[in-house]
């Protein structure tokens, strides 16, 4: 058995033409085609192991309440919060009319949580709950985007639009990165405000926030590795452009060739 190198008109790729030769076929010869897609390399997977563990730590950190927390010995009525949570240990409100404490740990948006809404949620905290809200999004897409690369679904249109997809994917990273960048910051600068939690001094920057730093270089890390694969798999793409061209070029050849033979033997 015999085999033409060619090219897939389909995905772009190069595939095998096998030519099973007997006795009876050699006029015209019978071409079998068949597929060997390019398996996702090592760089793609590691790309995806990397977003993946990003996105657990990233998403560890937006639902826990340990992005601020109070140093036990200080006795704080504030505990501790995170992007969606506030805990209080008999807090009082200075501008609430009412001698009402606020206890334990309730949703920020809670019904108890309304008559103080409007100091727990300064703009500024708000804009790290967009950022942070855009990451997760961001992420996400990347995870199921680079899912169906590794695991060519649907076939034809990953192998054909490969390039363009991992591109994507690296957007979205960097759209990633960029949000936690900003939220971490603004967080990190504006939690100490006075004008927000009372005496902070008390707190400290918790294991949430931490994590939400571990997220950003994980994500940043997997974009770099996905930029880099985005040229390795356009560079790709070019050459099986190139091959399926000089494959095409070939065969008309070789079909011309058959033709003069057929005539010179009296087939035609």
């Amino acid at each position: 058995m015999s085999s033409v190198a060619g090219t897939s008109i389909y995905s772009g790729y190069p595939i095998r033409l096998s030519r099973r030769a007997s006795v009876s076929s050699y006029y015209p010869p019978a071409l079998e085609k068949y597929y060997e897609y390019v398996k996702p390399t090592t760089s793609m997977v590691n790309a995806g192991i990397v977003a993946f563990v990003g996105t657990i730590f990233f998403i560890i950190s937006f639902i826990s309440p340990y992005w601020l927390q109070s140093y036990s010995y200080t006795y704080s009525k504030f505990q501790n919060m995170g992007l969606w949570e506030f805990c209080f240990d008999g807090f009082r409100y200075p501008k609430y009319q009412y001698d009402h404490k606020f206890m334990g740990c309730n949703y920020i948006f809670a019904e108890e949580y309304r008559i103080i809404w409007q100091w727990m949620l300064p703009a500024w905290f708000m804009a790290v709950q967009t950022f942070m809200t855009i990451a997760l999004l961001a992420s996400i897409t990347t995870l199921v985007t680079v899912s169906l690369i590794l695991v060519r679904w649907p076939l034809q249109i990953i192998m054909r639009y490969e390039w363009h997809l991992t591109g994507f994917c690296f957007i979205c990273q960097a759209v990633t990165v960029v949000a936690i960048f900003f939220a971490v910051l603004v967080f990190g600068v504006m939690c100490w405000s006075r004008d927000w939690l009372l005496n902070p001094n008390f707190n400290y920057l918790s294991w949430s926030y931490a994590f939400a730093v571990v997220a950003g270089g994980f994500h940043a890390f997997s974009g770099f590795v996905l930029l880099h694969e985005t040229f390795e798999a356009r560079e790709r793409k070019r050459q099986a452009t190139n091959l399926l061209q000089i494959d095409h070029q070939g065969q008309m050849g070789m079909g011309m060739g058959m033709g003069m033979g057929m005539v010179s033997h009296g087939y035609i």
